[in-house]
């Protein structure tokens, strides 16, 4: 039986990951490397918009009873309740995940060619975690969250590379259970425990990088499972409540020359 990587805590539509003295890297909102001892993935209520998303989660742990405000580890945040994550262990890695499809990000490999966005400032919010970025778009649009973390020592830039595998992960599940490679607000936060047997690698092909990958297929799937069990996930787009397709041709060209 693999050792747990998190103590795993839900109040309130908030999951607490925790583990003291943790190193993470996040791609979410507020995002970046932190040292701290928890990770917060934070259910919000329909319709919701906040712009002051600090203070916004700084009431919600405090609601919630956790002791973190202001917050100084990652934070993400979702439409979808908290009852549907899902976790999966194997080896030396932990992964947590959250799965709504409601706002998928189709990628076509032979697109009819367009414009890109005519608002370059909205595209740069539209990266930000989460349904708070889209002020058009209800708080019950989906989102993939995945938390991955290793009881393994990594460096900076194999923490990095972990971001990576899980991303990829995540969108292969993704690709095979709903056609989806992803939606318009996912985000990955990965861990590693500064204190552990130290890894140098993460890649596919090392221990970590392996256990990883298998992990966030198996708690994605088991989360679309859960979210999705009395109601079929979107198959298009245009089937969606939101969502976008890059139709957008790039102009592709040989480095020097």
């Amino acid at each position: 039986m693999s050792t747990p990587m998190f103590e795993a805590t839900t109040r309130d539509g908030v999951l607490r990951l925790r583990r003291p003295g943790t190193r993470w890297l996040s791609t979410g909102w507020d995002g970046g490397f932190a040292d701290a001892d928890a990770a917060y993935n934070v259910t919000v209520p329909d319709g919701w918009h906040r712009d002051d998303l600090a203070a916004y989660v700084d009431e919600r742990l405090a609601a919630a009873g956790f002791d973190a405000a202001p917050a100084s580890g990652p934070v993400l945040l979702t439409g979808v309740d908290q009852r549907h994550a899902r976790g999966a262990r194997c080896g030396p890695v932990e992964a947590v995940v959250t799965a709504g499809v409601s706002n998928p990000a189709a990628l076509p490999m032979t697109p009819a060619g367009g414009d890109l966005p005519a608002d370059p400032a909205a595209d740069a919010d539209a990266d930000a975690d989460d349904v708070d970025a889209d002020s058009d778009a209800d708080a019950d649009a989906g989102t993939v969250n995945v938390v991955v973390g290793t009881t393994r020592a990594l460096g900076d830039a194999a923490l990095a590379n972990l971001v990576a595998v899980a991303a990829e992960a995540k969108t292969a599940t993704l690709l095979h259970e709903t056609g989806f490679p992803g939606t318009t607000t996912d985000a990955v936060v990965a861990a590693t425990d500064p204190d552990g047997e130290p890894s140098r690698y993460s890649g596919s092909a090392t221990r970590v990088g392996a256990a990883a990958r298998a992990c966030v297929r198996d708690a994605l799937q088991a989360t679309l499972d859960s979210r999705y069990r009395d109601a079929e996930p979107p198959r298009s787009v245009e089937d969606a409540e939101y969502g976008v397709e890059t139709a957008v041709r790039s102009d592709v060209f040989v480095p020097g020359e």
